[in-house]
């Protein structure tokens, strides 16, 4: 049975800012995880429904398998109809030290970060400009607005997919579909566990808050917290020699 209004997919199921993002959205809606082993996301779709959702399915979903991407998503359609809101909220933040010696590793963390997100947005943007409606979210990052030394090759990764969003929500102008980009900074959680939290942190509760607000506001961008925009006004000021000494 299709949802009149169109499933929110959440690419990434189990991430920790999209499943409250998905809660948050629950209400009166059909929701699907999609994730690597789909059939372990029993505690994460109880918690969907538990927020309201008429019906929660899961479906597998590796992101790195990029040939996967088209026939998901088309077969998601056919099952359910149009996409009303597609969640990217797959990443992962890798070893920077490693990354600087392993060429193999910074390329799995492009690859991840930039590359499966291109292909995922590229098959969602034809699919939703399609059917003339609907939203698509990405998670950025503030690591991508000045690439620090200390976590380039994530930084990098962030700063690639934050153009690419640029463009590709120029393209969709005017197509019915929009196009949000969120920009947090550190998100105290599991991807970020046992590291120092830098100032201006955010936990995936306050992300998922304030993605909502902005989605209903349709909005292009949202940074998280608000002040970290004005705050790097000041910091893409800083001379090299002070920034790459700049912590993560």
């Amino acid at each position: 049975m299709k949802d009149t209004d169109g499933p929110i997919v959440i690419f990434g199921g189990r991430s920790e800012i999209g499943l409250e993002l998905a809660t948050r959205l629950a209400p009166a809606a059909t929701v699907l995880l999609v994730a690597r082993r789909a059939e372990k996301l029993d505690d994460e779709a109880a918690a969907v429904r538990a927020a309201g959702a008429t019906a929660v399915h899961v479906r597998d979903f590796d992101a790195d398998d990029l040939a996967s991407h088209a026939p998901l998503v088309e077969s998601i359609v056919a099952d359910y109809g149009p996409i009303r809101t597609a969640v990217l909220a797959f990443g992962i933040l890798g070893d920077q030290s490693r990354a600087e010696k392993d060429p193999a590793h910074a390329a799995v963390i492009v690859h991840t970060d930039f590359v499966a997100q291109v292909s995922l947005l590229t098959v969602l943007a034809n699919t939703m400009r399609s059917a003339g409606s609907g939203s698509i979210v990405v998670f950025s990052s503030v690591a991508g607005v000045r690439v620090r030394r200390a976590n380039y090759v994530y930084g990098s990764a962030k700063a690639g997919l934050d153009g690419f969003c640029s463009g590709l929500a120029d393209a969709l102008h005017g197509s019915g579909v929009d196009l949000l980009v969120v920009r947090p900074g550190f998100v105290i959680g599991r991807m970020t566990e046992g590291m120092t939290p830098a100032p201006l942190s955010s936990t995936p509760d306050q992300v998922a808050a304030a993605t909502v607000r902005a989605l209903a506001k349709r909005r292009r961008t949202v940074w998280v917290p608000w002040a970290l925009r004005p705050m790097f006004v000041g910091l893409r000021l800083l001379p090299q020699f002070v920034w790459r000494r700049m912590p993560r």
